[in-house]
């Protein structure tokens, strides 16, 4: 897939449980994961036939607990021409571990997904966008065990999350252990503010024409793929009701009736691909005679 008429752009799930939430990692202890209702499989066949629908493909962060549990919906995904990328082993915050907790955790799942559909994967997206100032040492954890891309250092501010001076469009990232390619979650610049645009609860929250408005934004004005996300629960409103804050509930189950709906209309609406794809073309253009360029920032730059 080339280049015309503007970007393509990224499509990505994140492929855990609805009791799996970061926001419920207080009343849903992991040692009790096993206990609860497992939806992802069907909720995740449910997107495949979506995609398939609209010749759409995507990158799948898959944690290792799930590809572990269910090897056939890992190579199902593989097998309809996907990537399948890390998404950690068991969905753990990395503030809350340590250097060598979150190398044994990356080294685990990338392992387990390579053996079970005997693809290399090249790609991690931390749990919460988990990759903040706090934790950039990570990035050379990656580097060292292997991935070439990362897609966590959220270039917002919000709550849990975020690195609000960070680049917000593909870039080099230099380390000590070597180079990683960054993916940055979309967001659009309106008054000196990066504004979330990257799917997800965003998407959700979002009426749909604000969104089709930021990624054709992204598109259009600055010449750049936008990278899209959604959970595999987020298409599934009938999932059990998880105990927690009222607050917690309310933006895990904000208008997931609409997500199925609002999905089909961004497939037409836009062009998709895999991420490894589009840092394929994105490194092809960067090469030729007359590289992408927002203004004049490569479309991959030196990480200040």
């Amino acid at each position: 897939m080339e280049i015309v008429g503007g970007p393509v752009n990224a499509l990505t799930v994140d492929v855990e449980d609805y009791y799996q939430v970061e926001s419920f990692v207080n009343s849903v202890r992991r040692e009790d994961w096993g206990l609860w209702e497992s939806r992802v499989e069907r909720n995740t066949y449910r997107l495949l036939d979506l995609f398939a629908r609209h010749k759409a493909r995507g990158t799948f962060f898959i944690l290792g607990w799930i590809a572990e549990r269910h090897p056939q919906l890992a190579r199902a995904i593989v097998g309809e021409g996907h990537e399948i990328a890390c998404h950690s082993y068991d969905h753990q915050f990395i503030l809350s571990q340590g250097r060598e907790e979150f190398r044994a955790d990356v080294r685990r799942a990338k392992l387990l997904l390579e053996d079970i559909t005997g693809e290399a994967v090249e790609g991690y997206r931390a749990p919460t966008y988990s990759i903040m100032k706090e934790t950039l040492w990570a990035l050379d954890i990656l580097i060292e065990e292997g991935f070439r891309y990362d897609s966590s250092i959220f270039p917002i501010r919000h709550d849990r999350y975020g690195v609000p001076g960070a680049k917000r469009f593909p870039y080099r990232i230099y380390c000590k252990s070597g180079e990683l390619l960054e993916f940055p979650p979309s967001t659009v610049r309106i008054a000196g503010q990066n504004l979330p645009m990257a799917g997800g609860g965003y998407f959700r929250l979002l009426p749909y024409p604000i969104f089709r408005w930021g990624v054709r934004r992204i598109n259009r004005r600055e010449g750049q793929p936008a990278i899209f996300m959604v959970h595999a629960w987020e298409v599934d409103p009938d999932q059990p009701v998880l105990p927690g804050t009222r607050f917690n509930v309310w933006r895990h189950r904000n208008n997931l009736n609409l997500t199925e709906s609002r999905l089909e209309r961004l497939l037409q609406d836009f062009r998709f691909t895999s991420v490894r794809e589009v840092l394929r073309i994105g490194e092809r253009v960067a090469q030729s005679a007359e590289p992408l360029l927002v203004g004049s920032t490569p479309l991959y730059a030196r990480m200040d």
